[in-house]
């Protein structure tokens, strides 16, 4: 890690943290392992650049990063696991490509030669020896032996605070994409269930992954599921430090909740791209007080109150089909749809006194469960009534008016109290008060 983290990372970070919980509440066993890249040629570049020591910078990011995850409620990692602290797993993988003729060395490094492993490509479908149209990182040397081979092992440049580990084929470091196998098998062996990121490490990252590992094993697939995150766009461009386009997670939570984040990128398809603006955040902004203020109302509704039989029906309906949108393709824009026509169709019957407190409270509780997968709904605030102290001295008002059948003044007070953007409905309990939307 080099840098701050923006809210295009916080994309990725977010749906799996989501994807994690909702497989947990599947009833599957989950191990999410997240990688800590410490060392690689950025970081050096940018240590440099500060003029400090390569280990401190990624440290101090790193410690970064887990507070942005903190923050952003990412609490599903079983694991973080640096790459400087598996250097011999490294080794090791290092050492049986070259046994495997995979590898080669040249007078920078030791090398893949891609030619020698028929599956390359098979993840993005790119040209096997061509790197051209990469869009993440590639191992520049003209003495490659194919334009795609790409670096297991940097040796020692001599440049001083360069990091550096002995290694049966000399002093170096290890390259970006051998770093992830050689952890990923220590955890797990040389396969497992479900590998991702974002797009932009399809290729080279994860194709070289798959290369590596599959060589060394012989056995395939590396992993079973990829899961690819869509880019976060600005302005129509892709989200990136080199851009410099990045809004960090910190800039961005001192002006939004982690609730409106977690919600913006929730209700988004999670491999198709998404845009930022702010005409977005007001509509995030406007969909979580719509789904608080039907909280509120549930959590009003009188022990004497009596249910219409539909109520529970529209309920267990929302249960299944919500679940049902989830296991295909974890289809979140499908899931929530079905959410808000829940709000809907239950606030018919809140608005006349129809739903009893059974029925209120197993409601509620579906939110609940709804939230342990995607936290985007702060209950402590939505438990909080956000009617202005102003809209309720009118209402208050208008019930004294109303008490002395004084009807005049009575709309006069309903008048004013829908020019602050409220309503009034009159029900056997009292008055209900309700934003207008």
């Amino acid at each position: 890690m080099y840098d701050f983290s923006h809210i295009g990372h916080a994309r990725t970070y977010i749906i799996f943290d989501c994807f994690a919980k909702y497989l947990k509440f599947s009833g599957y066993k989950v191990f999410y392992l997240q990688n800590i890249t410490d060392v690689d040629d950025k970081i050096i570049a940018k240590a440099r650049e500060k003029g400090v020591a390569p280990a401190d910078l990624a440290r101090a990011f790193e410690e970064n990063h887990l507070k942005d995850m903190a923050q952003l409620g990412v609490t599903s990692v079983k694991e973080y696991a640096r790459a400087t602290d598996y250097i011999p797993q490294i080794i090791s993988q290092v050492e049986r490509l070259m046994e495997k003729g995979y590898g080669y060395k040249l007078d920078d490094g030791i090398y893949f030669d891609i030619s020698k492993f028929k599956g390359y490509g098979k993840l993005s479908h790119r040209t096997s020896l061509q790197a051209e149209d990469s869009v993440s990182r590639i191992d520049h040397s003209n003495l490659k032996k194919n334009r795609g081979d790409f670096c297991l092992w940097k040796f020692n440049a001599g440049v001083e605070g360069e990091p550096s580990w002995p290694s049966p084929f000399g002093a170096g470091r290890p390259g970006w994409h051998i770093e992830d196998t050689a952890i990923t098998e220590a955890f797990f062996g040389p396969q497992y269930d479900i590998h991702g990121g974002a797009r932009d490490l399809i290729f080279p990252h994860h194709e070289a992954e798959i290369t590596q590992m599959e060589a060394i094993s012989g056995k395939e697939p590396l992993a079973k599921y990829w899961m690819h995150t869509g880019f976060l766009n600005f302005d129509g461009q892709k989200m990136s430090k080199s851009l410099g386009n990045g809004v960090t997670i910190g800039d961005f939570l001192k002006r939004y909740s982690t609730q409106h984040l977690r919600f913006w990128i929730a209700k988004n398809l999670w491999r198709s791209p998404v845009d930022y603006s702010e005409s977005t955040m007001a509509e995030v902004k406007n969909a979580l007080e719509k789904i608080e203020e039907f909280l509120r109302k549930l959590k009003t509704v009188k022990k004497t109150a009596k249910s219409d039989k539909k109520v529970r029906g529209l309920v267990k309906k929302a249960r299944e089909s919500f679940y049902k949108e989830l296991a295909d393709d974890f289809n979140t824009p499908r899931a929530f749809a079905v959410l808000f026509e829940l709000i809907k169709g239950v606030n018919k019957f809140l608005d006349v006194n129809r739903v009893n407190k059974k029925d209120a409270q197993d409601t509620y509780a579906f939110f609940g469960e709804i939230n342990k997968i995607f936290n985007i709904i702060d209950f402590k605030h939505a438990q909080k009534s956000t009617t202005p102290d102003e809209v309720k001295k009118l209402v208050s008002m208008r019930e004294e008016f109303r008490t002395l059948k004084n009807w005049q003044k009575s709309d006069e007070m309903r008048q004013e109290i829908e020019k602050y953007g409220y309503t009034v409905q009159d029900t056997p309990d009292g008055p209900v008060i309700k934003k207008i939307t």
